[in-house]
C-alpha cells in the first residue's frame, strides 16, 4: 500500500522509539521526529533527512501529519494521547496505553467521539509465532488448553517511572488474553523491591472462566535473558522462545500413560514450526498505517489495551495485599453465545445478538445489536456489522466487508476480499472493501466479488455471482449477475412499470433510466437515488 497521503510523526526517539522511527521511515510514512533531546533530533535528521522538532505543538499544527506515534515514557502516554486525539490525529501508543484503566477508557471514548484510530503497541500480537499459536489454539490442534506459563527475564534497562509489572508484563498479559479470548476471574501477584521503591520482580497467577490457569514471571534482576511462553494442551504442548534464532516455536506431542495407576511420561523430541520471516514491529507499524488509510479498527485497539490495564491493576492490588487473590468482575454479557462459539477478546458485540454453534468472532470485529449468526459463521478482524443482521450457516465475512443494518446473508453465500488470490503470494495489503447497504438480501450460495457495493434493499438471487455495483432495490440473478427487475422494501418483486405499487405492502416507487426510488410516503424509508450498474 502507498502511504504517500498518510504521514506520521514519532514522538520520542529513545531506547525503543528509534526502532519505530526506522520502521516508519522504511515504510515511506515518516514525516517528522519530535523529542526533547537535541542529540536525538540531530541523529534522526542525519539518518533519515526528516523534519525534527522539540515541540509537540509543531506536530499537531501540521496538516500533513495524519498520525502520531507515541514512544515517550509511560507516565506521559495518557496526556500526550489526549492532546493528539483532540487535535484530530490518529494515535499509536507504545504499551501501556496509560497507567490507569480509567484513563485508558477515557482515551477510547475520546477516539470514538473524534472518529480517530487508537492503537496500542502490544507487539506480540503481531509476532508470527503468537499468530500461529492463536491458530493452533482456535483450531483445537493443541487440544483443551490447561495451563499457560510465560517468563520475561533479563538484567535489563531499569526504569524509575514504572515498576517491572508495568514495563515487562503488558507483553505477556496481552498475548495470554489474545490466545485465550477471555479475561481472568482471579489474580494473585507476589513481588519484591530490591533496588528502590519500585517492584523489580513479580510472579502472577491468573484463573480463567474456562478453567485455564496461567502465570507469568517478570524480572529485570536476572542473570540471563529469557523470553518464553509455554502453552500446555491435552494433545500437545507448545513452546515459544523469542530468544531462540531457529527454534522459536516448537510443538511437543508428549504423552502420559497410566501404568499400574501411576502416570508415566513419554517425551517427544519436538517439532519446529515454520514461521513467516517478518519483523513483528514492521508488521505492527504497517498495520497502523493500513488502519489509518482504510479507517478501520486496529487489532490491538484501545478496548483490548484497557483489558490489559484492568489485569495490571488487579496485579497491583494483589501486590498491595501481599499476594491475596483479587476477584475480577466479568460482568454479564448482553448477548448470547453458544458454548461451542469462540469469541476473541477485543471484539464488540451488541445487545441481544445471538452467536450459534461453532461460530468464531475475531478480535477487532464489530457486530451490532439483535443480530443472529448461524452455525459455522466466521467474522474476521475489522469487519463491521450493523444492527438486526442475519447471517445464515456456513458464511465467512472477511476483513474489508461492511454490512449495514438489516442485511440478510443466506446459507453458504461467499464474500471475497482479494481479486487475484494465490496461495503462495501474500496479498493482505491488497484487500478490497465490500459494502452491503441497509436491508439488502443475499441468497444462498451467491458469491460477492470484492470491491463492489450492494445498494439498499437490493436482492441477490441464490447462486448468483455479483461482479459490479448493484443499485438500490435491484433484483440480480445469474453469473455474472444481471438486473432482472426491482424488489420492494418488503421483499416482494415489483411489477414492470414506471410507477409500480407493491401488491403486498402498498409502497409506491418511481423507476426511470435504470434508477428505482421510493416515493416519500413512508417514514422508514428515505428517498435516495443510485445509478444503475
Amino acid at each position: 500500500m502507498d502511504y504517500a497521503s498518510y504521514k506520521v510523526a514519532v514522538v520520542g526517539s529513545g531506547y525503543w522509539g528509534k526502532n519505530l522511527v526506522r520502521n516508519f521511515h522504511e515504510l515511506g510514512a515518516l514525516l517528522c521526529v519530535c523529542d526533547s533531546r537535541g542529540e536525538a533530533l540531530a541523529d534522526a535528521h542525519s539518518r533519515y533527512g526528516v523534519k525534527t522538532t522539540s515541540e509537540l505543538d509543531d506536530v499537531l499544527a501540521d496538516p500533513w501529519t495524519k498520525g502520531v506515534v507515541i514512544a515517550a515514557p509511560a507516565s506521559q502516554h495518557y496526556a500526550l494521547a489526549c492532546r493528539c486525539l483532540l487535535a484530530g490525529k490518529d494515535v499509536y501508543v507504545e504499551k501501556p496505553l496509560a497507567l490507569h484503566a480509567d484513563e485508558g477508557r477515557k482515551l477510547v471514548e475520546l477516539a470514538n467521539r473524534k472518529g480517530r484510530v487508537l492503537m496500542v503497541g502490544h507487539i506480540l500480537e503481531y509476532h508470527p509465532a503468537i499468530l500461529e499459536l492463536k491458530r493452533l489454539v482456535s483450531n483445537g490442534d493443541l487440544g483443551k488448553i490447561q495451563y499457560i506459563y510465560s517468563s520475561r527475564l533479563n538484567l535489563g534497562k531499569l526504569r524509575t517511572e514504572e515498576n517491572i509489572l508495568w514495563s515487562f508484563a503488558p507483553h505477556d498479559i496481552s498475548a495470554i488474553l489474545f490466545l485465550l479470548g477471555e479475561m481472568p476471574t482471579r489474580i494473585a501477584a507476589h513481588g519484591g523491591s530490591y533496588l528502590n521503591h519500585n517492584v523489580d520482580t513479580t510472579l502472577t497467577t491468573c484463573e480463567f472462566p474456562s478453567g485455564v490457569e496461567a502465570h507469568f514471571f517478570v524480572s529485570w534482576l536476572h542473570p540471563f535473558k529469557e523470553q518464553k511462553l509455554v502453552v500446555v494442551g491435552s494433545k500437545k504442548m507448545a513452546v515459544f522462545d523469542d530468544v531462540e534464532k531457529e527454534r522459536k516455536l516448537v510443538l511437543y506431542s508428549h504423552r502420559i500413560d497410566w501404568l499400574n495407576r501411576v502416570p508415566v511420561a513419554h517425551k517427544d523430541d519436538g517439532q519446529v514450526v515454520a514461521l513467516e520471516n517478518i519483523e513483528p514491529l514492521r508488521a505492527e507499524c504497517r498495520h497502523f498505517l493500513d488502519c489509518g488509510v482504510a479507517r478501520t479498527m486496529p487489532r490491538t485497539n484501545g478496548e483490548s489495551a484497557v483489558r490489559v490495564l484492568e489485569v495490571l491493576e488487579g496485579c497491583e492490588e494483589s501486590l498491595k495485599r501481599h499476594g491475596s487473590p483479587i476477584e475480577v468482575s466479568q460482568g454479564t454479557p448482553n448477548y448470547f453465545a453458544h458454548p461451542t462459539a469462540v469469541i476473541d477478546s477485543g471484539c464488540d458485540i451488541g445487545e441481544g445478538t445471538k452467536v450459534w454453534h461453532f461460530s468464531h468472532i475475531m478480535s477487532g470485529a464489530k457486530v451490532g445489536a439483535n443480530c443472529n449468526l448461524g452455525q459455522n459463521v466466521v467474522i474476521s478482524p475489522e469487519v463491521e456489522i450493523g444492527n438486526n443482521v442475519k447471517i445464515q450457516n456456513n458464511v465467512s465475512v472477511y476483513t474489508g466487508v461492511i454490512l449495514e443494518d438489516d442485511v440478510f446473508c443466506g446459507p453458504s453465500m461467499v464474500f471475497t476480499n482479494v481479486i487475484n488470490p494465490r496461495s503462495h503470494v501474500l496479498r493482505r495489503t491488497e484487500y478490497k472493501s465490500t459494502v452491503v447497504r441497509q436491508g439488502a438480501t443475499i441468497g444462498a450460495n451467491a458469491t460477492i466479488v470484492c470491491g463492489v457495493t450492494l445498494g439498499r434493499y437490493s436482492f441477490i438471487g441464490a447462486g448468483s455471482t455479483v461482479t459490479a455495483d448493484v443499485p438500490d432495490y435491484a433484483l440480480m440473478v445469474g453469473t455474472p449477475a444481471r438486473r432482472l427487475g426491482w424488489m420492494c422494501y418488503c421483499g416482494v418483486r415489483l411489477e414492470n412499470s414506471a410507477r409500480p405499487n407493491c401488491g403486498s405492502c402498498g409502497r409506491s416507487y418511481e423507476i426511470a433510466a435504470g434508477v428505482c426510488r421510493a416515493a416519500v410516503d413512508r417514514p422508514d424509508e428515505e428517498p435516495e437515488l443510485t445509478q444503475a450498474a
